[in-house]
């Protein structure tokens, strides 16, 4: 077993699934943030959805999510070795629907794009879609399931892998790494989200990292006791060729969203609220009798060709951040790749299209 110091900058998702897989590694950890769980990780989905989520051109990104997805169970698994909090993790799929038959046009071309690229995706009739979730609109043009695309609920599972940390021996220090000479420790992994890009010390001639805040608004709304379960699945829809999904949670909840904006405006908006609302009661139109519980907005940290950095840039730093709208389902390769970086171990997958420098100015 290993037996160095490592620091991780960053309690969020990527970096309490980093510190906890390095604990669980040997290493002895301390994870540097003032406010944990209070980024991104606040904010987000949750869907582990290598299939739904492909984005068109970024084939690079492909062989990420799948191996992420694959290891999703090993990073449950490990929280649950050293905490008994819940991860609102579940199984159940994703059914992919289509409002109007132009919609439908979207979806039969990303079924087929996705088929080009070995993924699994069923498409079913929308009779066939109704009689697994019958809380689905009559009116649906087209259905797609993946039985391969899962989730976790990330506020749940933030404060599991928190207590699994606290439990695995690592200690928290709460206040930010300006800078990696800060620490003495024997490796540092910056996993700081946005915040990664005012961290120095690492670079002659200023951070090299080229991070830009992407805001996407959020709605948590909650199931009258007559309507529960609404649906058991990820719901996600094409509405004018505006994606939007509504996501079950064991706690009587609904999570829909999300906007991509990149205004620079933190609050959620409300053409945004007004939106995702609309656009999920065209799918799924028993939302109408929810509460609305909370909007919210939040900034995942997005790279210039939205792909993640994610490497060794010094015998002593690694750098894992920008993972854009993936950053949970990503959480899973972050830490198992970092784990085996500071092991100076050839890591599992190639993250050659992940080189951290890649963007730097002077290249």
């Amino acid at each position: 077993m290993a037996t160095s110091t490592a620091a991780v900058a960053g309690a969020g998702i990527i970096g309490l699934a980093t510190a906890l897989t390095l604990a669980d590694r040997g290493h002895r950890v301390t994870v540097h943030d003032p406010a944990p769980l209070t980024g991104a990780t606040h904010h987000a989905g949750g869907m582990l959805a290598p299939t739904a989520e492909v984005v068109y051109k970024q084939d690079p990104l492909f062989p990420l999510m799948r191996a992420a997805g694959g290891w999703y169970p090993e990073l449950v698994a490990l929280a649950a070795k050293y905490s008994e909090l819940p991860t609102g993790y579940r199984t159940n799929g994703t059914l992919v629907v289509a409002r109007d038959r132009a919609d439908k046009t979207h979806l039969d071309e990303l079924k087929q794009y996705q088929a080009q690229h070995g993924m699994m995706a069923e498409r079913l009739t929308t009779r066939a879609a109704r009689a697994l979730e019958p809380a689905l609109s009559p009116t649906i043009a087209g259905a797609v399931r993946i039985d391969g695309d899962h989730q976790v609920q990330p506020r749940l599972f933030g404060r599991a892998l928190f207590d699994a940390c606290a439990n695995a021996g690592v200690t928290f220090v709460r206040e930010a790494l300006a800078d990696v000479n800060e620490t003495d420790a024997d490796q540092v992994v910056i996993a700081a989200g946005m915040g990664a890009k005012d961290i120095g010390g690492w670079f002659d001639g200023g951070n090299p990292l080229q991070l830009r805040p992407v805001y996407g608004d959020v709605l948590r709304l909650a199931v009258p006791p007559h309507q529960y379960p609404l649906v058991e699945r990820v719901i996600r829809g094409f509405v004018e060729d505006r994606p939007v999904y509504v996501i079950p949670r064991e706690d009587r909840t609904l999570t829909v969203g999300a906007t991509s904006r990149e205004d620079g405006r933190a609050a959620p908006q409300v053409q945004g609220v007004h939106q995702l609302l609309r656009d999920a009661i065209e799918i799924v139109p028993g939302l109408e009798e929810c509460d609305l519980l909370e909007a919210t907005a939040g900034a995942r940290p997005g790279t210039p060709d939205d792909l993640p950095y994610l490497g060794r840039v010094s015998d002593r730093v690694v750098v894992s951040t920008g993972y854009f709208r993936h950053g949970i389902l990503l959480a899973s390769l972050a830490a198992r790749c970092v784990g085996e970086i500071v092991d100076k171990r050839e890591p599992s997958v190639d993250l050659e299209a992940c080189d951290p420098m890649r963007h730097r100015r002077n290249r």
